[in-house]
């Protein structure tokens, strides 16, 4: 029988009816004391019948060895780990402004109803370091009519509520900052976004995409850019001149070309237009933004025609001469027909899933000319990117890097290493995700 049940003395303890596989080296057999009393195996000393149990082999103490045989042990046991100084506090048990800070989450804004519209076109404003740099050096006071008044505000007033919303929201005070300050002078200031619901009295809810375009305008019209003096003409306020901020940042011209389809003397035309957007117009036979981009940059339109004296098809074609810092593309889902009852117009929306990177190459989109600017850094850009992969290639093949398969958890503990970046003013066309607004408000 190669298992014994054994009792084991240690002072003033006893242990009894441990059982003991014989097959196995007496080293099991201290593994269990080691549970049962905390003594590490190397500090046991384990006698029976006057001899000393090893830790390999049984040997001559294996005849002694039977049910109800006593060993005796000597020994000091590890002390007890120290509890901790500090309680372990659970999430559930933790307020929300814990629960932040540990999980390292942004702070949020208060939603006063149907305002989720409004707090995601702010949370995706601020993702833009350079505004938040720019709002840091905007001072404009309280006028006296605002004081007197609150219903009186301006886009100036609207632009500083912004400011001090950010600073709230970098203070780190709370996890929800309210918004009710920012939201009565936006409704000052913007009236349509203050209608309510006759039934609920509460807000009625708006469109994202319209929120953001009247904070955008606002913003152009109101801030400029720190450093750079303003215009020689004060009534072009913020919006014109090297010094407008949203221009510099946002603003995307575009060149639009004219050939005439019909008359192929009628001469091209070029205008150029300035936007904060690229728009992308959604179809059922688009499933990727880049598709909706191209087909929005090419197309057909009616004009008068010089040559043949009428209206004529004209081919557009509309590459972007400009492309900004931080790139806006709206998808735009909303088309105009005609209802089956009335014939009245009416707007219909495209529910269609439209796939999308998070990544955006500009580069075909754009004028020769601005390709031509591109080129120089792509081309940089694309060799340094293949020499790190040829080096990275010979590390693999010499065994002293990982492979992509196991790379994982090397780059996650190497995330926070300095790394050195281009200067954000050189061009190459391409961006990189910063933030996301849907439709119904949602980041």
């Amino acid at each position: 029988m190669s298992t014994v049940k054994v009792n084991v003395k240690w002072g003033k303890k006893k242990y009894e009816k441990i059982e003991v596989d014989l097959a196995e080296p007496p080293a099991v057999f201290k593994s269990q004391l080691f549970s049962l009393t905390g003594v590490p195996p190397e500090r046991q000393r384990l006698m029976i019948g006057g001899l000393i149990l090893g830790d390999e082999e049984w040997s001559n103490t294996k005849s002694k060895v039977k049910n109800n045989a006593t060993f005796m042990m000597m020994g000091s046991a590890d002390s007890l780990p120290e509890a901790p100084k500090q309680k372990t506090k659970f999430l559930e048990d933790m307020t929300d402004t814990e629960a932040a800070a540990a999980l390292s989450l942004p702070t949020g804004i208060e939603n006063f109803g149907n305002t989720c519209y409004l707090n995601a076109t702010l949370q995706c404003l601020k993702v833009v370091p350079e505004l938040r740099s720019a709002l840091g050096s905007y001072h404009v006071p309280a006028t006296r009519a605002e004081l007197m008044d609150t219903d009186t505000a301006s886009p100036q007033s609207l632009t500083r509520d912004l400011k001090m919303l950010y600073l709230m929201m970098e203070s780190g005070q709370d996890i929800r900052i309210p918004s009710m300050l920012f939201l009565h002078t936006l409704h000052a200031v913007k009236p349509e976004f203050a209608h309510k619901d006759e039934k609920t009295g509460s807000y009625k809810q708006q469109d994202a995409h319209e929120c953001w375009s009247a904070m955008v305008n606002n913003l152009s019209e109101t801030l400029r850019v720190p450093g750079i003096p303003p215009p020689p003409s004060t009534n072009q306020g913020a919006t014109g001149g090297r010094n407008a901020f949203i221009k510099q940042y946002f603003g995307v011209e575009t060149k639009s070309t004219y050939k005439c389809e019909e008359c192929p003397d009628e001469p091209v035309t070029t205008e150029t237009e300035t936007s904060y957007q690229v728009s992308c117009f959604i179809a059922q036979d688009v499933k990727y933004m880049y598709t909706a981009m191209r087909k929005g940059m090419e197309g057909t339109v009616k004009k008068k025609s010089a040559v043949l004296g009428r209206d004529a098809e004209f081919k557009k074609t509309s590459p972007l001469s400009r492309l900004p810092g931080y790139l806006t593309v709206q998808f735009v889902r909303f088309s105009v027909g005609k209802a089956p009852d009335s014939g009245e117009p009416v707007a219909r929306k495209i529910l269609k899933d439209v796939k999308y990177t998070m990544k955006l190459d500009m580069y075909e989109f754009c004028t020769t000319e601005l390709q031509q600017k591109l080129s120089p850094m792509r081309t940089k850009f694309k060799e340094q990117e293949e020499k790190k992969m040829a080096q990275k290639a010979k590390l693999i093949a010499e065994g002293k890097l990982l492979g992509p398969k196991l790379a994982g958890a090397a780059a996650i503990a190497k995330k926070d290493e300095n790394v050195e970046y281009e200067p954000f003013q050189f061009e190459d066309g391409a961006y990189e995700m910063a933030g996301e607004e849907e439709e119904r408000g949602c980041l």
